[in-house]
């Protein structure tokens, strides 16, 4: 093909213009439609992106000697002129290609005696198809508004019943809480000796009933943190404190329980963690959440550890120190608390790993428990811009979460 393509006279007195070839295909690709430019006998002008890519998409390239009418229309060209010189000056023709049926639509030029072919892609095709099985594009926005606003109200109708199961928690907890605390008072009085010698059946009656009351304060406890958290009231009392004296205080709370059922409480702390800000209650809450786990999950004979050390905690969203003073310490400085309980129960399998952090979760159905322990222990400590984990393999498992020291 020449370099310069000759477009014939405007008018009578006009002369040829030469226009570049690149110049006219430039303009060429920028049409959005496939289209093909060829001469009387088929052979091929112009071939635009779109119809480039459109042909070689059923096996074709283009390629030079390519024949519109012989290889890719699959028709005899008089055929097509024959349609045309009766005044049709646009035609429609319907082909195969790759063994995918399409359509062209076929427009002559009688000054140059040039063919125009334009190809319509499937989804133009079936547009043209019977109109009472097409759906308008308004009665497509319409449905989808229609879906949009049942799935808007149904997503509102459950979560006015999640917040009205929420609230049924909160009050039957608050109801719970006092009388139960009652209760407990007496068993210690009477576990205590003020009330009068116990024989030795009556104190194994008495203990085996208040690790019952116990059990029934931690569930109300869970319910009533359940219930802030899932009503946004949430609040952290951020004070000064010494998280060495929060679990020490805490692991000689749960001796007792763990002692019942022969397992050994291992607790070790590091003596260098300094104090920083954090909720004393809701982390205490949240490390005895992973106790009870524990317990739950370790045979008789076993062994927890709770461990508590300074640690790294390189966060991506952290600014970055400046350079030099990061050159400066060899070994990065602790910014977070470390702590860990590790027990010697079966372990968990992989694909639980994440889910035993969802509510209501118990991978477990042998165990007691109302699967929220580790829900609520995750919040708490994401409350505090901390993160939770596990570690397991086939026997035991490591829960580990760190505090920021930081917490603004």
């Amino acid at each position: 093909m020449a370099g310069r393509i000759a477009v014939p006279p405007m008018a009578e007195e006009g002369s040829r213009a030469l226009i570049p070839l690149d110049f006219v295909r430039g303009l060429f690709n920028t049409i959005e439609k496939p289209l093909i430019v060829a001469e009387r006998n088929g052979n091929l002008l112009l071939v635009n992106t779109r119809a480039e890519q459109f042909v070689e998409s059923h096996g074709y390239a283009i390629t030079p000697g390519l024949n519109l009418f012989k290889d890719l229309l699959k028709t005899d060209a008089r055929k097509i002129f024959e349609e045309l010189e009766k005044g049709e000056h646009r035609l429609e023709h319907h082909f195969q290609i790759g063994g995918v049926k399409s359509t062209v639509l076929v427009q002559w030029m009688p000054g140059p005696d040039w063919l125009v072919v334009e190809i319509k892609s499937k989804s133009e095709t079936q547009t043209g198809a019977d109109p009472a099985t097409q759906l308008t594009v308004q009665e497509l926005l319409q449905e989808r508004e229609i879906t949009y606003r049942n799935l808007l109200a149904a997503y509102l109708k459950l979560q006015e019943v999640n917040r009205q199961k929420t609230v049924f928690l909160a009050s039957a907890a608050h109801e719970l809480k006092t009388p139960l605390a009652v209760i407990k008072g007496y068993y210690d009085l009477l576990l205590a000796g003020s009330l009068g010698r116990l024989t030795d059946k009556q104190r194994d009656i008495l203990e085996e009933s208040k690790d019952s009351c116990e059990r029934l304060v931690r569930l109300v406890s869970m319910f009533l943190n359940y219930s802030a958290l899932e009503s946004g009231k949430l609040v952290l009392q951020l004070r000064e404190n010494d998280l060495r004296d929060c679990l020490d205080e805490l692991s000689k709370r749960w001796v007792e329980a763990f002692q019942r059922k022969s397992v050994k409480l291992d607790a070790s702390f590091d003596p260098s963690i300094p104090t920083f800000r954090f909720d004393y209650q809701k982390v205490q809450q949240a490390a005895a959440n992973l106790l009870d786990n524990a317990l739950k999950h370790t045979p008789s004979g076993g062994t927890v550890t709770l461990r508590a050390a300074p640690h790294f905690w390189e966060r991506r969203v952290a600014a970055l120190a400046p350079v030099e003073e990061r050159r400066r310490f060899r070994l990065p400085r602790p910014n977070s608390v470390e702590v860990s309980v590790t027990d010697s129960g079966p372990g968990i399998a992989a694909e639980h790993h994440q889910e035993i952090f969802e509510d209501f979760v118990r991978v477990d159905r042998n165990t007691s428990g109302m699967g929220l322990g580790l829900a609520i222990a995750k919040r708490l400590i994401q409350a505090h811009r901390g993160k939770i984990w596990v570690e397991s393999e086939s026997r035991g498992s490591r829960f580990t979460f760190l505090l920021p020291m930081d917490q603004g």
